[in-house]
């Protein structure tokens, strides 16, 4: 069994603790009451380590969790998985030019490139029921093997719907020609208990994130790097560095520790919780997307032409809140904490709101955006002139910034491309967007 360094650490010295120190809440009157963790809320002191350069609690912690994940080092974020994929991608950066990369990729990916002038080679698969898939393993053979100045790929695996990358194809065909793997995993840290980690980004990938927080008992921001390889090590270490935030959350910092040593000590708080879902699959009235992933449950209410958007409205009146709903699916992320009970009220919540003669027959099919001829560069685009029109107008023009939907977080245009029709709809029908600024666009200027 493994024990919880941090949290134990920081208890024992809670009451203790005067607070002649940062925060300024002193976990003291009212925030005390309102906030339940003030006490462990502290700073890098004697007793609590330090995780810029960590001795103590901290550093046995990352040694213990490097053991469960398959690490030759991992390193605790409190910035959520984006400080990873940052890291990550300035460790390599001087490594090549280019680096493979998904067109579904999150944000923190394009920023990265932009950052570290990294050329994006942008890879996409085959939609099926509505859903982009990883790329074809031999269209990454394809690439490598005729461009040296790709260092390598970075994926996310598994995706927002589940999908799990043929990681270990991806792993030989990058070996192959000398080049890295790296994976964004912000959405299966809970894969790595799986048997023989079926899934799990750590058993291919030269460096990987976990979001722990995600799929995991871990506080929001809670996240893991991890890093296999001598020679990569000192890389990642000097990048953790710039981007890890020298005023670490110790209560985020503790719940990941936990997180990752809950599920190893209790695995079969795991099985009961893929054991729930199961049986919830098996009385949906309504189709479910085949994810390979169970936290993943995207039900389909195009089959009974409703808007997944309406649904989730009535929903919300109940009180469940799902991750997404992109107007054919609605996305509920379920984690090893969901129980029997959880599933079942959903059942029971999903039935009633099926019967309401409120829900309307409205389903409207979203455009799929077809693979982008890329005329200019990711780089060349971003180093024009650049001017803000309005979406609607933005039709034939080359984007300068990527422009999305919030969640999941990814692009529908992607600088460098020339916008479409398609995506133009696409963004407009989005409730959440990102990289639009009043209804307009950031373009190459003519």
């Amino acid at each position: 069994m493994y024990e919880y360094l941090i949290y134990s650490q920081l208890k024992k010295y809670a009451k203790a603790d005067k607070s002649f120190h940062m925060p300024g809440h002193k976990a003291r009157g009212d925030f005390k009451s309102r906030f339940g963790v003030a006490q462990l809320d502290v700073t890098e002191l004697s007793y609590s380590d330090n995780l810029l350069c960590p001795t103590g609690v901290i550093a046995a912690a990352q040694k213990d969790i490097a053991e469960i994940l398959g690490a030759d080092k991992s390193y605790i974020l409190t910035d959520g998985s984006s400080s990873g994929i940052l890291s990550m991608l300035y460790a390599v950066r001087k490594m090549g030019a280019k680096i493979i990369v998904v067109r579904n990729s999150h944000q923190s990916v394009w920023n990265a490139c932009k950052l570290f002038g990294l050329e994006p080679v942008i890879v996409q698969g085959e939609y099926k029921d509505g859903v982009m898939l990883p790329p074809d393993v031999s269209l990454i053979e394809k690439l490598v093997s005729n461009d040296k100045t790709i260092l390598g790929m970075l994926i996310t695996s598994p995706d927002y719907y589940g999908n799990i990358a043929p990681l270990g194809g991806y792993s030989e065909v990058l070996k192959k020609y000398s080049r890295l793997l790296l994976v964004d995993g912000a959405h299966g840290g809970h894969l790595a208990f799986e048997q023989l980690k079926r899934g799990y980004s750590g058993v291919y990938a030269d460096i990987w994130v976990d979001g722990v927080h995600k799929t995991l008992p871990a506080m929001t921001q809670g996240a893991v790097l991890n890093v296999r390889g001598a020679k990569l090590v000192p890389l990642v270490e000097e990048a953790v560095k710039i981007f890890r935030t020298t005023s670490p959350s110790f209560p985020i910092m503790a719940s990941v520790e936990y997180a990752v040593k809950y599920i190893k000590n209790n695995p079969k708080v795991l099985e009961e919780a893929k054991s729930a879902v199961e049986t919830f699959k098996s009385k949906c009235p309504l189709g479910v997307y085949p994810s390979e992933d169970w936290t993943k449950l995207a039900v389909d209410f195009e089959s009974i032409g409703v808007s997944s958007d309406d649904a989730a409205n009535m929903l919300e009146k109940k009180g469940i809140y799902a991750e997404l709903s992109d107007g054919k699916y609605i996305l509920f992320y379920l984690s090893p904490m969901t129980n029997l009970s959880d599933m079942n009220g959903l059942l029971s919540a999903l039935g009633t709101v099926m019967a309401s003669k409120k829900l309307k027959k409205a389903f409207v099919s979203k455009p799929v955006l077809p693979v982008f001829d890329r005329t200019y560069s990711f780089q060349y685009a971003l180093k024009q002139k650049h001017e803000l029109v309005p979406l609607s107008q933005a039709v034939g023009r080359m984007c300068a910034d990527n422009a999305g939907i919030v969640p999941p977080c990814t692009p529908v245009i992607i600088t460098g491309e020339i916008i479409t029709e398609a995506a133009v709809k696409v963004l407009q029908s989005a409730k959440n967007t990102y990289g639009i600024t009043g209804g307009k666009v950031l373009v190459v200027k003519k």
